[in-house]
Parts: C-alpha cells; structure tokens; sequence
C-alpha cells in the first residue's frame, strides 16, 4: 500500500517540521565518517510509513542534502525488514516540500543515497528503495508492489520507476501478480549491487559509500545529477498518468472491497466496479 490513507494527520503538524529528526518520529540517525546512516525503526509495525516517519525521513534528508561534511546517505530497516509499506491505518501524511512524498520519493537529491535492505520492501517500501541511487541486500530481502491485491497501483513512482529500474516484462509481472522477487533474482537482474549474507546488507552499503566518499564532491554531484535526470527528475507526465489512475482507482468499489478484506484477513470478492 502506498499513499492512500484511511486517516489524515493535522497538515499544520507537518508544517512544523525542521532538520532535526522529530523525536518518536519512528526514524533514527547517526554519522559514521561522513556517511549518515537513516533508519526506519518501527519494528513493532514492520516499519510501516507513517506521518511521523514522513516527517523523520524529511528532515534526515535535508541534514544530509545541507551538512557538508556529510558525503553519503545510507536508509536502512534494520536487520529484520525494510517495511512492509504505508501504515493503512495512520496514513503517511502530506507532501513535504522538498521531499514530496513520505520525504523522499519526489526529492531531487545532489548526494548518493544507498539502499540497505534486509527482509521485506513491500508496496511503499520498494518505492523508498526505487528513489535510491544504489542497493544492497541481503539473502533474506525481498521487493514487492503488492497493491493490486487491494484494487490499487503503486501511487509513490513505483507503477512506472520499476519498468526503468527493471526490465520491464519484470516490472509487468510485479504489478499486476503483486508477488515479490527474492534477493537473488533481483541482484541477476541489475537491481540489487551487492548481495550478502544476513545481516550483511548495511556493512554492503557502507562499503559502497565509502567507495563514493573518496572520490570528487562535484564530479559525484553532477554524475548524479545526469545519470537521475530520465529516471527520477524528469517524470511529470508519469506523475500525471499515475495520479489520474490512482484517483480512478480509490473511487472504485473494488478498492473499498480490497481494503475491507484486508483489515478482515480474508479473500476480496472483485466485482471490477
């Protein structure tokens, strides 16, 4: 599940944030060398995406975008999961301003940002992981758009990122199947970087920042600058497509069916309505 909400948070609450990561905002930082290592830390909700972690992932970005000691971001979910998607009961809350959704995805960034994945990045996650620059996984990783089983698309890039960052007969059968790929396929296909062992995929992601660090500031600014431009920055008419689908969408009776047998664990009954 992606931005669909069932609840709105106060928007005047997000418009408070700053560049200091709220606290309880389910989102951790530290600095290792000039690297800032982001975690999402809702383990009890398998780091669904909330408000409040739009609002931490927000202001880590900007400290990474803004410090310049700082070279290289790494996100993490921790060793158990990445997340499991947007938290359908809380809802993950407004645009920021210079993240767009959930802080991140519509974010032009001028420093790398490295994926480190262990376990599930389903529906809002894969989309997190598709805004990064780079990825390493580890064996117990997978990468789903699940959204379909509930009547919709994936509404944060993901229903046309995934058919630039994958092949795209791959890309097709992730949407419209919803079934995850394993660690293993997905680094056969280019996706993944760095395969490791379990609990490999953050030390991965570190090494590979340190491999950027070293290198020239400015050259790595522009290089990602280009390499970005067609598949994250240059994308109105996606966003156009996919928000005017979305909205056919979430007027459905299919989707208010799919939701339903969500939250009752029990099988939708599609009328295509």
């Amino acid at each position: 599940m992606s931005r669909t909400t069932l609840d709105q948070p106060d928007p005047n609450h997000e418009e408070s944030m700053n560049d200091q990561v709220p606290e309880e905002s389910g989102v951790r930082t530290n600095v290792i060398d000039d690297v800032l290592v982001v975690t999402l830390d809702r383990p009890a909700k398998r780091n669904a995406l909330s408000w409040e972690v739009t609002a931490g992932l927000d202001a880590a970005m900007n400290r990474l975008e803004d410090d310049p000691a700082l070279r290289v971001g790494v996100l993490t979910g921790g060793t158990e999961v990445f997340s499991a998607g947007a938290d359908l009961r809380a809802g993950v809350g407004y645009p920021t301003e210079r993240g767009g959704l959930v802080g991140l995805i519509q974010r032009r960034r001028t420093k790398p940002l490295v994926a480190a994945v262990e376990g599930m990045a389903l529906g809002g996650g894969m989309e997190l992981v598709l805004s990064c620059d780079l990825v390493t996984a580890s064996s117990t990783a997978t990468f789903g758009l699940p959204e379909v089983r509930l009547g919709l698309i994936p509404d944060f890039g993901g229903a046309f990122r995934a058919a630039k960052l994958l092949p795209p007969n791959v890309a097709r059968e992730m949407l419209l199947t919803g079934k995850p790929i394993d660690a293993e396929r997905a680094e056969r296909l280019g996706f993944v970087n760095r395969m490791t062992d379990p609990g490999g995929a953050l030390d991965a992601a570190l090494a590979l920042a340190r491999d950027i660090s070293g290198n020239a500031p400015l050259a790595i600014r522009e290089g990602l600058g280009v390499v970005n431009s067609p598949l994250l920055y240059d994308d109105e008419a996606d966003w156009l497509r996919s928000d005017a689908a979305h909205l056919r969408l979430i007027l459905s009776r299919d989707f208010q069916e799919g939701v339903c047998a969500f939250f009752d664990r029990r099988k939708p009954e599609w009328t295509g309505q």
